[in-house]
């Protein structure tokens, strides 16, 4: 009974932390803006496909290349489908899979980085020469061997990603990590013969989650950009999947006279961007994290 009682009380504090965070964040303009931008995206990704008034793999050659009209907003594409639709949708994919990724890259950056910084020693060097060695690859270039040799599927892009843009996070909590050890509640706590794993869990991620949480904020960004640039060079997602990415690729050969196909695809990918980097830094003051200071990555 006593369990459930401090199980409530907790997730009481965790909402009211929640929303003290967000009043926070949208008591400054450009934290407000960022979120509005963030909801209305993830509100339009996730309603897209009973907003969609056509089916995003239909073609119709009769239609092509169609100017904006009260039938179809955004116009029609070099094979007749229409812009508005393939662009609500391809929000919903770019959401999706770069979410997704920079949980992956949240969860195993963070923790590694964690243990790393907290039993130091030849373990924290080998680990952190492998990711040094993995950081000074060019990543286009590795996803382009990967998605070359596993295809391009969700299940293939979602952990790539997340592992290409989780090792900065690594260095991160580590270097966040290292500021924690030195405390005395640490200290007890090894004096009181705790495990790492409990003193990971219980000392070291509270304190140092705002942190890893702000730094997995940008990288979602990043990603975005990442992804949206590999599908840009047709390594992303496969054709007929609406992608802005792709979009932009296959209609920057029309921007002369079907300026309409290009348009509609950077907006949406610009604006989602600028969301998550305002929303980020807003989410960042919020919490008291100064961005500035932490290890370079």
């Amino acid at each position: 009974m006593d369990i459930d009682k401090i199980s409530e009380e907790d997730q009481k504090n965790i909402i009211s932390k929640v929303f003290e965070v967000l009043k926070t964040m949208a008591s400054k303009p450009s934290g407000f803006i960022g979120l509005c931008i963030l909801v209305f995206h993830i509100l339009l990704a996730s309603l897209s496909p009973y907003l969609a008034p056509y089916d995003y793999k239909a073609i119709d050659p009769s239609l092509m290349l169609q100017a904006p009209s009260s039938e179809y907003w955004f116009g029609t594409d070099s094979l007749g489908r229409d812009v508005f639709t393939r662009t609500i949708m391809g929000g919903r994919t770019a959401l999706t899979i770069t979410f997704f990724g920079s949980l992956i890259a949240l969860l195993w950056g963070g923790l590694l980085g964690i243990f790393c910084g907290l039993v130091g020693g030849k373990i924290d060097d080998v680990v952190m020469r492998v990711v040094d060695a993995f950081l000074s690859i060019p990543w286009i270039l590795a996803m382009l061997l990967i998605v070359s040799l596993l295809g391009t599927s969700t299940e293939v892009l979602i952990p790539a990603l997340g592992f290409f843009y989780g090792k900065g996070i690594v260095r991160v909590a580590r270097a966040a990590t290292h500021d924690v050890i030195a405390k005395d509640f640490i200290v007890s706590a090894r004096a009181r013969g705790h495990s790492n794993m409990s003193i990971i869990w219980n000392e070291i991620i509270p304190n140092v989650r705002d942190a890893i949480l702000v730094e997995g904020a940008m990288r979602w960004s990043w990603m975005l950009l990442g992804f949206s640039s590999l599908s840009f060079l047709g390594f992303g997602v496969s054709p007929p999947t609406p992608d802005w990415g792709l979009m932009i690729s296959n209609a920057r050969g029309l921007m002369s006279f079907a300026y309409w196909a290009v348009i509609a695809p950077v907006v949406g990918l610009s604006s989602l961007i600028i969301g998550i980097n305002l929303t980020a830094d807003a989410f960042a003051k919020a919490l008291g994290i100064d961005r500035s200071t932490k290890a370079p990555v």
